[in-house]
This record gives structure tokens, sequence and C-alpha cells, in this order.
């Protein structure tokens, strides 16, 4: 066989496209223009794929090989451009390929073989798509001819993933192979991000064709709008005046369109309270006097009832999902709501839109700074001092805190915020799912983007490692922390194999209360305390496993934390070891909860400081209504009105 021209990664480059922060890096629109032209080469359509990613100015990919994707794993060997990392699971790949786009703001690529490899990417996709997350997937197919037989390892990947992806490809042809790539990248990191799917047959990687760069590309129905139009700009400007209660309800967007600092200017400017969601947590420092936490089921009671008494809600790349809105019909029943968003489908979704505005959160909060600006200097300017003392009030009465166990045991919340005390807002934390996730989000001072990282949507245990991996390399300067609960950790720990052997040393913070804690806390308040299967036996009965010997099996450094007193110089210790992973295996109170709290098909009026108490809306807003149970830890179930089982039984299946 005639050899290449050119080979994957040689002198001769495909491309100049340096690898740069996501502010100065270009787009993925742009990246295929700004690659260096080369003339038409023949090459594999494997050796093609390779130097499309290298044009993309790829750096890493996370994967595992097979059958039908090892014709493109031989030339990846030749690149000098591409690292590429073996991880343990393809569930992991697709998990590390999120953490490193979410740290970076660069699209995460994930690589696969057919059949099983294939579809262990689905859950991992599935929660890129859910928080849109920009990643490329690419996997292995059976031959052409093969597709539809049934052959050894074939799954219609494209069909499963049509529903949980932007946009997926089945390649057939290897002359496609480079502008299909280009294609992928400019959809998943343009517009709402989100994965897309390169499905490559393996004739199609064995077969000759010609590599040439930069491909055209063609997507006459892919125009995201990313300009606001100025009508829409005006008319919110107008009811941003004439509000009195005005709320900034700030999610995730924010941070995927690079917005944090044109959202400060404007909180600057108009001093409108801010609640920032689970997702969007770091959009707006946490230290800002304006900021009044986390809004949603285990949010603060002033995010909470600051949404809920508005008379205006501005709505910046967020989604009112119900873990926000609680009981939707009964969401901030006041409220006219201005709702920008770069996906014209979230607008009026789940909650009417008065003033609906369409574009990138970076372009709609310049020109709301413009408009508002021009009012403000026409004598138009909103009165919020009352509002704002009033938000301000609820802070200072009702802070998210806890009570610390009355046995001397170790509080969760106690290690998590020590956690973020000692390492730091200049750290990396990635979450799991369930109540130290929670927690972490409460706990943590956040005080910049992409420093906080965990599944939102759809709620995926077993995120946290391969996530924390992929952070840490994409962010190598960076401590990254996985806040973890026993639970979540087992179902993804086999990444830290991944981890020790290509030098990434991420720490992890183990919570481990015994249990499948959040589902355990909703068993205490909804099901009488019948506790049914949600005991790991990880500390309470036994140690299985015992996660300090698993460490050490696996070559971290495994320590354990059982004491209060302990907490500060064991975390020290972990940061001190830079060479290879950490684990911490931190025994906590099992019983432990969440607070505050807003059940499930309930309405935010309701929300619950801790087990058996409330706000009292109805006397002085500084007041507490104190009914017998005072605490995290003891007493019989409490349920809110209309928290009945049937309620319950709507939250996430799967949340520890």
């Amino acid at each position: 066989m005639q050899e290449p021209a050119v080979t994957p990664g040689s002198g001769d480059d495909v491309s100049d496209t340096p690898t740069a922060a996501p502010r100065s890096a270009p787009s993925p629109a742009q990246m295929p223009q700004q690659s260096r032209p080369k003339a038409p080469v023949e090459v594999t359509g494997a050796q093609s794929l390779v130097l499309a990613l290298e044009a993309m100015g790829v750096d890493t990919v996370f994967g595992i090989p097979g059958g039908a994707i090892l014709p493109a794993y031989d030339p990846l060997l030749d690149s000098v451009k591409v690292r590429h990392i073996l991880v343990r699971h393809e569930q992991g790949a697709g998990h590390a390929a999120e953490g490193y786009a979410s740290a970076t703001g660069k699209v995460g690529v994930c690589m696969a073989t057919s059949g099983p490899g294939a579809t262990n990417l689905v859950t991992a996709i599935a929660d890129a798509y859910m928080d849109s997350v920009p990643i490329v997937a690419i996997t292995g197919q059976v031959t052409s001819s093969s597709i539809g037989t049934d052959a050894f390892q074939e799954a219609d990947i494209r069909g499963i993933t049509m529903p949980v992806t932007k946009h997926n490809y089945l390649v057939t042809n290897a002359d496609d192979i480079p502008r299909i790539i280009a294609e992928a990248f400019h959809i998943a990191g343009t517009g709402r991000p989100g994965p897309v799917l390169v499905d490559i047959s393996k004739d199609a990687l064995q077969s000759r064709t010609t590599f040439s760069w930069p491909p055209r590309i063609d997507l006459p129905g892919y125009h995201p709008v990313t300009r606001p139009h100025s009508k829409q700009i005006r008319e919110a400007a107008r009811l941003i005046a004439e509000a009195e209660r005005p709320i900034l309800y700030v999610g995730g967007g924010v941070i995927r369109a690079h917005a944090s600092e044109e959202l400060r200017r404007f909180v600057d400017l108009t001093r409108i309270p801010v609640v920032t969601t689970l997702m969007a947590r770091g959009a707006l420092p946490d230290s800002h006097p304006l900021h009044l936490g986390m809004p949603g089921m285990h949010g603060s009671v002033a995010a909470v009832t600051g949404l809920q008494k508005s008379d205006l809600i501005i709505a910046l790349g967020a989604r009112f999902d119900d873990r926000v809105t609680g009981q939707l019909k009964s969401f901030a029943p006041d409220a006219l709501v201005i709702h920008a968003d770069i996906d014209p489908a979230e607008i009026g979704k789940n909650r009417k839109a008065d003033v609906p505005i369409v574009g990138d959160c970076k372009a709609v909060i310049a020109d709301l700074i413009d408009a508002v600006d021009a009012d403000i200097d026409a004598g138009h300017a909103g009165d919020y001092a009352e509002w704002r003392e009033r938000t301000s009030g609820w802070q200072t009465t009702f802070p998210v805190g806890y009570t610390p166990p009355g046995d001397g045991s170790l509080a969760p919340q106690y290690v998590i915020e020590r956690l973020g005390a000692l390492a730091g807002p200049d750290a990396i934390y990635v979450a799991g799912v369930g109540q130290h996730q929670m927690w972490a989000s409460q706990f943590v001072q956040y005080e910049r983007p992409n420093a906080w990282l965990n599944s939102g949507g759809l709620g995926t245990m077993g995120y946290a490692i391969p996530a924390a991996m992929g952070a840490q390399v994409g962010e190598p300067d960076r401590q990254v922390w996985a806040i973890d609960g026993d639970g979540c950790f087992q179902m993804t720990n086999q990444e830290l194999a991944t981890c020790v052997i290509n030098d990434i040393p991420i720490k992890v913070a183990l919570i481990n209360n015994s249990s499948l804690g959040m589902v355990r806390q909703w068993q205490s308040l909804f099901y009488n305390e019948r506790y049914s299967n949600t005991d790991l036996h990880t500390s309470v009965g036994g140690r299985t496993p015992d996660f300090v010997k698993l460490a050490d099996a696996y070559g971290c450094v495994g320590l354990r934390c059982e004491k209060p007193e302990d907490v500060d110089d064991v975390i020290r210790k972990a940061m001190e070891i830079t060479d290879r992973p950490v684990v911490i295996d931190f025994v906590v109170h099992r019983d432990a909860m969440v607070w505050p709290m807003v059940p499930a098909g309930v309405s935010n009026d309701d929300i619950l400081l801790a087990k058996n108490t409330a706000p009292q809306w109805d006397r002085e807003e500084s007041e507490a209504l104190e009914q017998a149970e005072d605490a995290d830890h003891s007493g019989s179930a409490a349920t809110a009105p209309e928290a009945t089982a049937p309620a319950a039984a709507a939250t996430s299946a799967g949340a520890e």
C-alpha cells in the first residue's frame, strides 16, 4: 500500500492553530478557516480523521479501542498533537470529555468502538445534552455492507442517541470525514452547546481518500441567532425601569457564553438582586453583595423567596426547570418575565415570557447594559432600594447553615466548608449527584466561572471521578477536587487507574455516610423511615469496600478522617501531594440532611429551613415559625403542606 504524503502530527503540519484559553481561542466555526490550507494528500479514512482532529486544535481524546474503531487508533499512535488517554470504561471517556469541556470552554472529545462501546457512551452523551456541554463523540461502526444485518457488535447508535444529541452523523464515505468533523465541532460549540455524535463505518476508515483542509462547511438549516433584536432589548429595559421588585435569574447559559464579566457589570449598573442556579454557580461571585445564592429545591431562603415575591424576573440562560420553580402554577405569581436564551425552544416552554429575547447571553447582556445605561442618563432609572433591603434581610435572617451532630461525629457540611476554605476559589470542584452535590453547591464559596462542575440536568451518579479527570487534563495547573459520595464513587472509581497511569493528580473528598444519602433523606421524610435498599455498608456495619485500601490498590494515596478536629490537617496533607491522586474517606454522620428544602411538586412558598421549621411570612419576615423539631438529626419525619409519598416519588431515581 502506498504511504501517505502526510502523517498525523508530522513536521509538515496541517494546522498552525494553537491551544489557548477559552476567551482567546478561535470558535469551532472559525477553526477550519484559520488553519493553514494544505495541498490535497492521499491518506486512509482513519488518517484523514486524525488529521482533521489535529486541524481542529484537539489536544486530548478520551477513549477505548475496539474492532470497528481500530483503524483509527493506528494513525493516532503517530500523532504528536493529539494525546489519547485510555480510560477504563466508555462512560468514563464521555464524562472526562465533559469535564474537559466544562473546565476549559473548548469542545471535549471521546472515542469508542461499535456496539457496547458506543452504547456505554450514551449516559455521558445524555448528560452533556441536558447540561449543554460541547463534546464530540466518535464511534466506530461495522462495515457499511453489514449495517442492518445484526452483525457482531452492531448497534444503531445514531438512532439510539438521536433524542440526546444536538446532531449526529453516520459516515460511510471516507471523502466526507474532514467536512463532517469540522461540522461536528461547529455544531457542538456554537449556538446552545451540546453533544454531537460521529459514527464512522470501518470500511470508511480503511479506504483511501484525499485529505485537504479546510473543508467547505455547508449547513443551510443551522444558523443560531446570536444578536438579540433591538426592539426586545428596549422593551426589556422599559420593564426593568418600571419594576419595583426585579430579580436576575441566572442560569448555566451565562457561563457557557463566557458572559460572567458582562453579568457583573450589569448587576453593578442596575443594583438588582441576583440568584444563580446549580449550573451557574460562580457566574457571579458569591461574595457580591447582591448575590442571594442558589434557587430551587435546596436553594437559599433568600433566593427562593426573592423569585417568589418578585414582580419582574430577568432570566438569562436559564430554563425554568422543575427543581427551580417547584409547583409551576404557583411559581412567582406576580412576576412578569424577560427570558433571554440562545435556544428559542426554551423560551416559553415552562413559563410564559412577556419579553422573549433570542440571542447569546454575552450579546444580550451587553445590549441590556447599553439600553439601561441610556435610560439612567435620561432619568428613567429604577428604584429598588426597598427591595434590596428586603432581600438582604432574608439573607441575614435565614442563612444557609447546619446543626453539628450532637454525638461529636463528623458533619459532612463542615468537611465541604473547610475544603472550600482551604483549597480556595482557584480550585475546581467536581461533584457527583445527591446530598454531597447539594452541600458542595451550598458550602463552597465560588468566585469565578468554570470552578464548579456537576451533573445538573440528568443527575448522573458516577460523574465526578471521570469529569474531574477531564478537568485536570484541561487545567493541569489548577487543583481539582472531586467531591463524591460513597454510592457515586463506586460506579466509576476505576478511572483512578487511568489517573495514576497518566499522571493526573486529582483529589477525591469522599463523603461516606454508608448510604445512598439523598434517597435515605426522602425515606426519612416521606416514607416513615423505611430504609429500603439504601444501606451501602461502607462505614456502618463494616467497610465494604475499605476505601483507603482500594485507593492504595490503585496506586493512589488513601487517607481517612472521622473526627472534626482532624479535617484541616487531612485536607492539607492531601494538598501537599501532587504526584498522584489522593482519596480521603471522610466518614460522616449518616443522618445529616440537606436544608433548606422544597419537596417535589410543592409550592416554593412551602420551603422548609430544617425538619419541622419553616419561615412564617404572614408575620414579620425576620421571624421563623419554630415547631417541635429544630435540627437535622432527631425526631419523627416531617411532612410539608401537600408533601405526600406520591409527590416525593417524583424526585429523580438514583440520587445519592
